[in-house]
Formats: C-alpha cells, structure tokens, sequence
C-alpha cells in the first residue's frame, strides 16, 4: 500500500508566508495591534513556530519594512532603466518616489508609521534602501554627464547631494509635516525638481 508522501514548505517558502500574513495584519491593525500570536494563529501554527524563522517581532516589522521601502527602489529602478534622457528620467524618479510615499501617508497610514519608526531607529533595512537609492540616482547623473546634460563632475557627491536636496519630499515625517500645513506639495514638488536639474547644469 502507498502511503501518501509528506512534504515540508521550504524554509523561505514559509518565511515569504510569514511575512504576507504580517504585512497583511499590520496593514490592517497596525504592528502595535498584531502580536506574533495572531500571526501564528493566522498561519494555523504555533508561535514558537513562527520564532523558529524569525527571532522576535521585531525582526518580522524589520523585513515587512523592507517590503515597502523596496517598492519604492523597485520603481526608482525601473524608471532608471527606461530610455528617456537623464533629466526626464531624474524628474519621473524623484517625482514617482515622492508620490509613493504621500499615497503609503494618505491610504496606508499603519505602514508609513511602521516606516517612520524604523527611520527613528536608524534601522539596517532603510540605510540600506537610501544607499540603494542614492545608487539609483548616481547612475543616472553618470548618465547625463555622459551625454552632456549634467554639468557636474562627481556623480557620487552629486547624487548625496540631490538626496538631501529631495528630503523634504522623500522622507515620510517631511512629507507628513508639509500636508498637515496645508504647504501646496505639487507646486513645491515642481520647484524643488527644477532646483535640482538647474544644480547638475541642466538649463530650462
């Protein structure tokens, strides 16, 4: 007689599962609300289970945080890799990562709290996905140099600069305090883009 074979779920199969159900539990109540408990429970497993992937709640917000951030890279990417010119394909990025961030604000408030707090902590995943970003940004003014439409002559000092010149509309406590003022953020947006093009040389 065949015995039906047991099969285990890969160990990152059932990380990526812990990870959904967070993501999905933290979306909804927020990380406060959701204890590794009504993970486990969600997933039809104990929490001692659950801390056999994963070392404490704490490590679950950690990877769920670098799910979003790494939404806004992905699309950062993804722009960088089109054919547009430098410039245009500068303006789309910063102005992509920005509208992210305000819409995870507006429609996903228990998300870009989580962000916010781990940005308050120095957290490893966001110092990653600034580097990342600023990777991004490098590429592109290398790009333009290339093709003579930035007039800078170090794209790595040039891309630290256009992040810290982007903060106030890239960073969610700065985009949060903007909209609480009732500060015209489109027309902003558009000022500070132009900023940045007119300081890697680009004339209008």
């Amino acid at each position: 007689m065949n015995r039906p074979v047991r099969t285990r779920t890969a160990p990152d199969e059932m990380r990526a599962r812990i990870l959904a159900v967070a993501d999905e539990q933290f979306r909804r109540l927020g990380t406060h609300k959701t204890s590794v408990a009504d993970i486990a429970s969600e997933l039809g497993m104990s929490t001692a289970n659950v801390y056999r992937f994963f070392p404490s709640k704490g490590a679950i917000i950690e990877s769920v945080c670098g799910r979003v951030v790494n939404e806004v890279a992905g699309i950062a990417s993804a722009i960088a890799c089109t054919s547009a010119p430098a410039p245009e394909k500068l303006d789309q990025l910063l102005t992509a990562m920005h509208h992210h961030s305000k819409t995870t604000l507006v429609k996903e408030r228990r998300m870009h709290e989580m962000v916010v707090a781990a940005m308050q902590n120095n957290c490893a995943i966001i110092k990653a996905h600034t580097e990342r970003v600023v990777t991004i940004l490098e590429a592109i003014i290398r790009e333009g140099i290339q093709t003579r439409e930035f007039k800078v002559e170090d794209p790595v000092e040039a891309a630290r600069a256009v992040k810290t010149a982007f903060t106030p509309f890239f960073h969610p406590i700065l985009i949060e305090h903007r909209l609480r003022h009732g500060e015209d953020d489109e027309a902003g947006l558009r000022e500070q883009i132009r900023f940045i093009l007119k300081g890697l040389g680009k004339s209008d």
